[in-house]
C-alpha cells in the first residue's frame, strides 16, 4: 500500500535564516529540523510557507520578508521567483562570490581535511547576458494555449511560463516568446522537448531536438527564423550524431582567446565554458599558477576541445591532452593544426576507470592540469600522485569533488598552495573554483 503523503501545515510561518545551503536557499531550524526556505538569505526573519515535509528535513517558499539582510537586492528578472535558471537573484553579486568562496572553503575543511595556505581573489566578470550555453526545456501546454520556451521550475519538474531571460546572451535571452510563436505555428509543436544554445563570439546556434521529423513546411519555418534572427538552426533527432544543419549551408562557432592569438571552433553540442569573460581569466590564472618556463611538459587531463591545451603549448615545450569523447579529441586536434600548434598531442581515453599502463603516461611530466566533470577525478589521484610533478591545477565545477580529491592529493605528498573561486554562474548556487597543489 503506498504509504499517505503527509499533510502540509497551512498558512505563514516565522522562522529566522542561519545560513544558506549548497543550493542557494536559506536555512532554518525550527524545533531542531532544517527548513530549507527559497528566497531567503542569512540573517534574515521571514515568514515561509511549507511546500514539502519529510522526517528530515522540511521545504519552504519565503512569503514575506520581515527583516531583510544587508544583502538583499531586487532582482531583474521578474521572472526570478518562478524560474529555476537562477536560484539568488535577490542577493547582491558580491554577496554571492563572497558566499560562494565560503561554500569552497567550508568543503575543503569538512570533507577533504585540507585548508588553503593562501585564498586568491575571485575571479569576476558580467552578472547579465553572459550565458553563452544552455539547454531549454520546450513544452506544448494545451491549458494556457501556449508553447512554454525556457529553464525549469524552481523544485519541479514543469517548464517555467517565461517572457525573457536576463542571464542568456541577448540574442536568445531577449527571443523568448519569439521562439514559443515559433514552435506553436510547427506541426510537430508537441514533438519538441528542447533546444539547446550554444553561442560563439561571432555566431550562435540552436539545436532544436524533435521526436518527430518535421514536415517541409515546418522546416521553411524553422529556416524563416533562422534567416530573420541570424541564429544558425539545427535539427537533433537522437544522439549528438545525429545533429544536422538546416540553415545556414554553413555553421561555423568559435571564439577567442586574444591573450594567447588563439581561435578555437566547437560544436554546437559540444562542451565549452559557458562564460567567455571567466574563460579568459580563469585560463590567464591558470597559466601563471602553474609558473610554466618554456621547457616543461605538461598533461590535461579532460581536455574537450583544448581550451587550456592550445594556451599550454604557446608557453611549454609539449602539451598532452586526455578526453574520453572521442569528437571532442578530434575538434582538439583540428584546433591545434589551425593555430600552427606542432608541440601538441591528444589522446581519447576513460579517465574515470583505470588507465595503467596508457601510452600517454609513458614519460616524464613536469606540470599537470585538470579540468573534470562534477564527479571529480577520483580514480586519477593515485596515478597523479605516481608521476610526482612539482604542481598540479586542478579546475573545479563542483567543490565537494574538489575537497575529496584535495584530501587525497594530501595523503600523497601534496600541499594546497591556493584556492579560490570564479564567478561563472552568476546568479546561481554553482560553484566554479581553482586549486594549486605543490608537492
Amino acid at each position: 500500500m503506498a504509504r499517505k503523503r503527509k499533510r502540509l501545515p497551512e498558512g505563514d510561518f516565522p522562522a529566522h535564516i542561519d545560513s544558506l545551503a549548497h543550493d542557494g536557499r536559506g536555512v532554518a531550524r525550527i524545533e531542531g529540523k532544517a527548513v530549507f526556505i527559497h528566497g531567503a538569505l542569512p540573517g534574515e526573519d521571514v515568514r515561509f510557507r511549507y511546500v514539502k515535509r519529510s522526517r528530515r528535513y522540511d521545504e519552504g517558499v519565503a512569503m514575506a520578508i520581515e527583516q531583510a539582510a544587508p544583502e538583499r537586492v531586487e532582482p531583474r528578472c521578474p521572472h526570478a521567483g518562478l524560474c529555476g535558471g537562477c536560484s539568488l537573484q535577490h542577493m547582491d553579486p558580491a554577496a554571492q562570490i563572497r558566499a560562494k568562496q565560503q561554500v569552497l572553503l567550508d568543503n575543503l575543511q569538512r570533507i577533504g581535511g585540507v585548508q588553503p595556505a593562501s585564498v586568491a581573489p575571485p575571479l569576476t566578470g558580467p552578472h547579465w547576458g553572459y550565458r553563452r550555453k544552455a539547454r531549454l526545456g520546450v513544452k506544448d501546454v494545451r491549458k494556457k494555449g501556449k508553447v512554454l520556451v525556457g529553464f525549469r521550475e524552481k523544485g519541479t519538474p514543469y517548464v517555467a511560463d517565461l517572457s525573457r531571460c536576463e542571464v542568456l546572451h541577448p540574442a536568445v535571452g531577449e527571443r523568448i516568446e519569439a521562439l514559443s510563436r515559433l514552435v506553436e505555428r510547427l506541426g510537430i509543436r508537441s514533438a519538441v522537448p528542447q533546444i539547446e544554445v550554444a553561442f560563439g563570439d561571432d555566431a550562435g546556434a540552436l539545436v532544436f531536438r524533435v521526436l518527430e521529423e518535421p514536415t517541409a513546411e515546418d522546416q521553411a519555418r524553422l529556416r524563416a527564423f533562422g534567416e530573420a534572427t541570424g541564429l544558425h538552426i539545427h535539427l537533433q533527432s537522437g544522439g549528438p550524431d545525429t545533429v544536422t544543419l538546416l540553415w545556414p549551408e554553413r555553421s561555423v562557432l568559435e571564439y577567442a582567446l586574444p591573450a594567447e592569438g588563439l581561435r578555437l571552433q566547437f560544436l554546437p553540442t559540444d562542451f565549452t565554458q559557458i562564460n567567455a569573460d571567466i574563460n579568459r581569466a580563469m585560463i590567464a590564472q591558470a597559466l601563471d599558477w602553474l609558473a610554466l618556463e618554456g621547457s616543461e611538459r605538461v598533461l590535461d587531463l579532460f581536455c574537450g576541445v583544448g581550451n587550456f591545451t592550445l594556451p599550454l603549448a604557446r608557453h611549454a615545450r609539449e602539451v598532452v591532452g586526455v578526453e574520453g569523447e572521442a569528437g571532442l579529441v578530434q575538434r582538439a586536434r583540428d584546433n591545434a593544426r589551425r593555430n600552427g600548434l606542432g608541440n601538441v598531442e591528444f589522446h581519447v581515453a576513460n579517465l574515470m576507470e583505470s588507465v595503467e599502463g596508457a601510452p600517454w603516461l609513458q614519460g616524464d611530466y613536469d606540470r599537470i592540469l585538470l579540468d573534470p566533470p562534477r564527479s571529480g577525478a577520483e580514480a586519477m589521484m593515485p596515478r597523479l600522485a605516481g608521476l610526482d610533478v612539482p604542481r598540479i591545477v586542478y579546475v573545479s565545477c563542483h567543490p565537494g569533488s574538489l575537497a575529496r580529491d584535495a584530501g587525497l592529493l594530501a595523503t600523497q605528498g601534496y600541499r594546497l598552495e591556493r584556492a579560490g573561486v570564479m564567478d561563472m554562474f552568476p546568479h546561481t548556487a554553482h560553484v566554479e573554483s581553482m586549486a594549486l597543489f605543490v608537492r
